[in-house]
């Protein structure tokens, strides 16, 4: 099997939802999910198209009370295309004998192919082979091409196109209580013989979605100008016509999509920008060319060379690898830059947590800041342009700077629910995670990485150090002096690990000193103050006196920064929060003996009338964040800052004791536990990014991934092979290395990008070598184990390894 290619053999109703979402194509723009052109909503199918930032809001009444969700809006349905021979049942794979079945998504161009051999009940024989796209370079483009072949048969072919828009949201279970109807319908038309055209609107938001159709038929080279009927139902328009088929001819179909909404810049109207779209697209040979090449450019950015020990373990690895690279610029791409938009943490590929932003983008930004830091810009630009949101929600809590929003969509308002459905209790519980304010520190810290990598001073002057700032202002005022510990602490928060929300028996919510919030409180204050120092002076002053930072408030700053309280136990374990030792051990290997896997072990547990407060578990990394975010120098200075002890055993005993209390109950989990391990157990290590590399295409979390991809997983493991085995680590104006492969890995080469010079980078188990590729940017300073030199264009410098530590 090619390692460009995602291929399914044989129709399983069981696996289509899965096959669906894996299958998206999509262009950053809006994305459609791969559900066959004749598939409707139902068990085993759903076909979603999703756009970038499109949003919606409905209140529903439940357990007794109104709530109010925003939801990423299912638009309406381009891709209803089916056929019938003589007066037979429209095609439907259930109803015939599939002799061939097979559904392949070529990641090198960017399209899905299917291609299904049939006999039906009169004993029929036909092929059907479709070919699907997304414009890559043409934004508001989709198009699909049918070939349908009569194989021993000869009689009229009924052909039917529709535009549907009584979809819902309904691609979530748990949701399906919750209010889906998310649009209306304002118009349908056919403007001429070959189009068809959809108008409808978000019912709360108002925006407007305009689809307009070109379908054209050849029979051969014949173009077929049948005469069409139109069929107009409440919220759906479709086109009818018949043809004759002769037994081995072929019936070519071409629909052409056009899709515009009222936010588009540089249009008078939606409407007329999709009809006009549509009728100027060229043919489906045309767009597919156009849009192969627009995929070619992407992959000379984010394709690597991998070589491993063994081939077909590397094919595979490399399929998996490529397709995770795939969704990510499927969800994020050049036209992002020309957005107000997030990265959602299912990409745009169904309707799990509601399309929203979370904190994901801490495991995206890495593959993108090498690569097409442009884009990375923009995402942080839709922070920026909520700043005021963030601010009002501090203000709310009576605190100063800017507070984000664990969940964010729209207008940057928190989206976190207050109850949600336990599928295995059926019981809707509270839901406490807005409560994780550490997505603040990830926001600074991306803002901070992006800086380094870029140097684009423009942005921090007159973004990133606005957001950043008045985030250390938040740390500092959510900080609160204990006389008796002479330390700050932070207070009444949940950690990344999302399993404990409370202590065991509480009245109120959250949990206080969580270790990694804290370290990266102070992390934040640390390099606000040095931002600072950065700044212009000009746009320094500026700042300073815009946000009214006085000497005395930045002089706290720098205290909090020196005394915030951490915790420890058992010798030297950094604990989770306070009071984490006094937890009750887990018995892991009865639950294991029971269930199986235990991932979601939170749900077991409330299922059962238990409570995960009551234990020493975690569902993902939580403490270990900070190995995976910062080097072990770092690190060492923040503790010294504070004066907590930090030995050479810290990590590797702190990374034991969690990676046996963890239930990898989120996919991120086994990237950042895979990272802490590549240099202390390089097999482990390659073992949990294996486990990783697998975890959407397995669907090892029980049917999460039909639901919309992982993609913080799916960007992570990748960032796993560009920096977590090459140790890449931007900092202090170097670019550092300190390879260390697996030994599964016997060579990597990638290209990447650092202050706006190209490299070239070459790794084997003896040596590294980095080649600056033309350009006319300064020279970088590469860094490899303490040693710092200069690269220039067109110039090569070379290390050697020894291969061990």
């Amino acid at each position: 099997m090619s390692p460009w290619a995602l291929v399914y053999e044989g129709y399983d109703p069981a696996q289509e939802k899965l096959r669906e979402a894996l299958c998206t194509v999509g262009n950053g723009y809006f994305a459609t999910r791969g559900a066959a052109p004749e598939a409707r909503a139902d068990g085993s199918h759903y076909p979603g198209t999703y756009l970038a930032g499109g949003y919606n809001r409905l209140k529903s009444e439940l357990a007794g009370r109104e709530v109010e969700n925003e939801d990423l809006v299912n638009l309406p349905n381009w891709l209803p295309l089916t056929f019938r021979i003589g007066e037979g049942d429209w095609f439907d794979p259930e109803k015939v004998e599939v002799l061939l079945y097979r559904q392949e998504l070529d990641m090198r161009c960017g399209v899905l192919r299917r291609e299904v051999r049939f006999r039906d009940r009169e004993g029929r024989t036909t092929r059907l082979r479709q070919t699907r796209l997304v414009h890559m370079s043409l934004r508001h483009l989709a198009a699909m091409e049918t070939v349908l072949t009569a194989e021993d048969w000869s009689a009229e072919v009924e052909l039917c196109s529709t535009l549907d828009g009584s979809v819902e949201n309904a691609g979530v279970e748990r949701y399906r209580k919750l209010a889906g109807r998310h649009l209306e319908t304002l118009e349908t038309a056919a403007p001429d013989a070959e189009s068809l055209f959809l108008r409808v609107r978000t019912v709360q938001s108002r925006l407007e979605v305009a689809l307009s159709e070109r379908l054209r038929l050849f029979r051969g080279e014949e173009r077929l100008m049948k005469k069409r009927r139109t069929r107009r139902e409440k919220d759906a328009i479709s086109q009818l016509c018949t043809v004759e088929l002769r037994q081995g001819q072929d019936l070519h179909l071409e629909k052409i999509v056009a899709l515009h909404t009222s936010r588009d810049q540089a249009i008078s109207e939606c409407g007329v920008a999709a009809k006009t779209g549509a009728a100027r697209a060229g043919s489906f040979r045309e767009l597919f060319e156009t849009h192969s090449l627009a995929w070619k450019h992407l992959w000379q950015r984010f394709d690597g060379e991998l070589e491993f020990g063994n081939k077909g373990d590397g094919d595979s690895a490399m399929r998996i690898l490529r397709l995770h690279i795939f969704h990510l610029l499927q969800t994020v791409s050049l036209h992002t830059m020309d957005l107000d938009v997030g990265v959602p943490a299912r990409g745009w590929h169904g309707e799990a947590y509601r399309g929203h932003i979370f904190w994901d983008e801490l495991f995206i930004f890495p593959l993108l800041n090498l690569r097409i830091p442009e884009v990375t810009r923009t995402l942080l630009q839709y922070r920026y342009r909520r700043l005021g949101e963030a601010r009002a929600a501090a203000a709310a809590e009576g605190l100063r700077g800017a507070m984000f929003p664990w969940q964010s969509g729209s207008d940057g308002r928190e989206e976190s629910q207050r109850v949600h459905l336990n599928p295995e209790s059926d019981r809707w519980i509270p839901d406490l995670t807005h409560l994780q304010r550490h997505v603040n520190a990830a926001i600074a810290y991306n803002i901070w990485q992006y800086f380094q990598v870029t140097r684009d001073l423009e942005f921090l002057s007159f973004y990133g150090a606005e957001m950043f700032l008045e985030i250390a202002r938040f740390w500092a005022s959510l900080a609160t002096w204990n006389e008796e510990k002479e330390r700050y602490e932070i207070l009444g928060i949940m950690g990344p690990d999302e399993y404990h929300d409370a202590y065991p028996g509480a009245e109120k919510p959250g949990l206080d000193n969580n270790a990694y919030t804290n370290v990266l409180a102070v992390w934040v204050l640390c390099r606000a103050l040095e931002m600072l120092e950065i700044l212009p002076d000009d746009r320094r002053r500026e700042l300073v006196e815009y946000l009214a930072l006085s000497p005395a408030e930045l002089q706290q700053w720098d205290e909090v920064s020196r005394r915030m309280c951490l915790v420890f136990h058992d010798d030297g374990i950094i604990s989770q929060f306070e009071g984490y030792a006094d937890l009750e051990d887990f018995d892991w290997e009865t639950y294991r003996r029971r269930f199986g896997p235990i991932m979601r072990l939170d749900r077991i547990l409330e299922a059962e009338g238990d409570d995960p407060n009551r234990y020493k578990i975690s569902k993902q990394a939580d403490v270990l964040m900070l190995f995976y975010l910062f080097a072990a120098e770092e690190l060492e200075e923040l503790f010294d800052r504070l004066e907590y002890p930090f030995e050479y055993e810290t990590i590797p005993k702190n990374i034991e004791y969690y990676l046996e209390r963890t239930s990898h109950g989120s996919t991120l989990s086994h990237i950042v536990h895979a990272w802490v391990l590549a240099r202390s157990d390089r097999t482990r290590s390659w073992q949990l990014f294996t486990e990783a590399l697998g975890s959407d295409v397995a669907d090892v979390q029980g049917g999460t991934t039909p639901e919309g991809i992982h993609l913080g997983a799916m960007a992570g493991t990748v960032d796993l092979i560009q920096r977590g085995y090459t140790d890449i680590d931007s900092r202090g104006d170097v670019l550092w290395f300190n390879p260390c492969l697996p030994e599964e890995l016997v060579r990597l080469r990638l290209h990447i990008r650092y202050r706006g010079q190209p490299l070239e980078v070459d790794i084997t188990s003896s040596r590294l070598r980095i080649t600056g590729l033309r350009c006319r940017a300064r020279p970088v300073k590469i860094g490899f184990r303490g040693e710092v030199r200069e690269l220039k264009e067109c110039a090569t410098l070379e290390f050697a390894l020894s291969g061990e530590e």
